[in-house]
């Protein structure tokens, strides 16, 4: 229990201490007009108020991450409450409060744009497609995904039996491999992705997800209390490799606990909401501090999963051979320890958090798209211009395995990690301030990615190397990215931050809060 507390209250400092340091990197300035207030359109650069950007990019980077990854995790054993925790503070923090910083004050660019304006063109180039890819594929992986799961909890013959057996039969109809109901919730998910991506960010999105981050929240506090007050035992620490097939953790728990520590797919997420804030000293609280309350997300997940089931062996035989059956690790546990409530809470978890990582996918991959053909969002023809023919490739997808192509995901995530943070140490270091809460990550960022695609199994598409070799050329790799962007820092051009003050403010700001 007292490790537990101890995480919970090492977060809370982190925000207060390296919050306030990544803060003083970029110098809030609260004369300066945001994007939201300066580009203003009605569409995607909507003022909203502080508390509802805050929820919505907390749901934007949570989703399922915070939950199932570090289930996942847990399998080896307490040593990931170190991940979870350090890495949430050191890393995912900065890393989310960078890019939002870095959107901020660049317009509200995209993601790529961002990598484009501080590492080139040819980056540019490279970062557009590649998180084109992954965007359209968690899209479409967030379409089939919650529709299975949906169909496994309503079945046709419990949901539709009272049609008659035609209509049960019809819809247990396989077409592609696919049962005929499961296709129509696809359908039905897909028409929601494609209003949500298409209307002003306020009219859907801003008002639905608040609600879905309070039932978030409340899942975890309902469980954190049942660990304090309850018959839920936290596991006593250790460093020990718990995995029952000895798997060791380097480099593979850093892949598999993503958000919750840090993932390259919040900097795609981060730009979304500084389109919508009011005022630059409330960026902290909204990148860094939506991140810190993911990390106690993953931390209470990763401590309930093992308390729950009395340590890693009973944690092991719930996640089934494959140790991949999260789903039913989240339904046991929130029942086990909130009732009936608490298995409402869980199919929110385990159908509707999916939803909310799809939608918001999609809704990125059109403004990289727009950004990128230089094509103004305001007009709703425009919107469609551009949605339609990536849904129309999703759609396609939808009849292609995906178990190659998704093997790669976690470390095409972890990647795009470490190139968003080498892009930040850029925009410090051409400031001049505290480049290094940027490039010490990105370092490690850079080593761990690149041990981990030459040390995992060939089996899984990797190169299969001996893990000391795997780990000694992770290392050259990441001195070698630290040596070069030591070596070109002090040639580059310095970026005036100076403040841009309005002549009169706006109402916007006039109200503050």
């Amino acid at each position: 229990m007292l490790v537990f507390l101890l995480g919970i209250a090492l977060l809370i400092i982190g925000y207060l201490f390296w919050g306030r340091l990544a803060a003083g990197a970029v110098r809030p300035d609260p004369t300066r007009p945001t994007p939201a207030v300066r580009l203003a359109d009605g569409v995607d650069y909507v003022v909203m108020p502080t508390w509802r950007v805050y929820l919505v990019q907390l749901l934007n980077i949570a989703g399922l991450g915070p939950v199932f990854g570090p289930i996942m995790g847990a399998i080896w054993g307490p040593q990931v409450f170190l991940w979870v925790v350090l890495g949430a503070i050191l890393g995912g923090a900065v890393h989310d409060f960078l890019s939002g910083a870095m959107s901020m004050r660049n317009d509200g660019a995209g993601l790529p744009s961002l990598i484009g304006h501080y590492l080139g063109r040819i980056p540019r180039h490279a970062a557009t497609f590649f998180i084109l890819l992954l965007m359209v594929l968690v899209g479409t992986v967030f379409v089939k995904a919650p529709a299975a799961l949906i169909v496994n909890l309503a079945p046709a013959e419990y949901a539709f039996g009272w049609l008659g057996p035609g209509a049960v039969e019809f819809l247990g109809a396989e077409f592609h491999g696919i049962a005929a109901w499961q296709w129509i919730v696809m359908a039905a998910i897909f028409a929601y992705y494609l209003v949500a991506t298409l209307l002003p960010v306020d009219k859907l999105i801003g008002r639905v997800y608040p609600v879905f981050a309070v039932a978030l929240l409340v899942m975890v506090v309902g469980l954190a209390g049942a660990m304090i007050f309850g018959d839920t035992n936290p596991p006593s620490f250790t460093l020990a490799n718990l995995h029952p097939g000895k798997i060791p953790a380097w480099p593979i728990i850093f892949i598999t606990v993503s958000c919750g520590a840090i993932s390259g797919f919040h900097a795609t997420q981060s730009p979304l909401m500084a389109r919508c804030l009011k005022n630059e000293k409330y960026m902290r609280p909204v990148f860094y501090g939506a991140m810190i309350a993911e990390g106690l997300i993953a931390l209470i997940w990763a401590v309930a999963a093992q308390g729950y089931y009395g340590g890693v062996e009973g944690l092991a035989a719930a996640l089934g051979p494959d140790l991949n059956n999260a789903a039913v690790v989240v339904h046991t546990v929130c029942t086990g320890t909130m009732g009936a409530f608490g298995g409402v809470l869980a199919i929110l978890g385990v159908v509707v958090l999916p939803i909310t990582s799809g939608d918001t996918a999609f809704r990125v991959a059109r403004l990289i798209l727009a950004d990128y053909l230089g094509l103004s969002q305001k007009k709703i023809v425009n919107r469609y211009k551009i949605a339609l023919p990536l849904f129309g490739i999703s759609s396609i997808l939808m009849f292609v395995p995906f178990g190659v192509i998704w093997r790669y995901f976690g470390w095409a995530n972890q990647t795009l990690a470490a190139v968003t943070l080498w892009t930040a140490a850029v925009f410090l270091a051409r400031r001049g301030n505290r480049w290094w809460i940027a490039a010490l990550p990105a370092t490690f960022m850079t080593i761990m990615t690149t041990t981990f695609i030459l040390v995992e199994q060939r089996a899984k598409g990797c190169l299969g190397l001996d893990p000391t070799l795997g780990t000694i050329i992770g290392l050259v790799l990441g001195a070698t990215a630290l040596g070069a962007f030591l070596w070109i820092r002090p040639k580059l051009t310095p970026e005036d931050d100076r403040p841009a003050v309005l002549k009169e403010p706006s109402e916007v700001e006039k109200q503050g809060g």
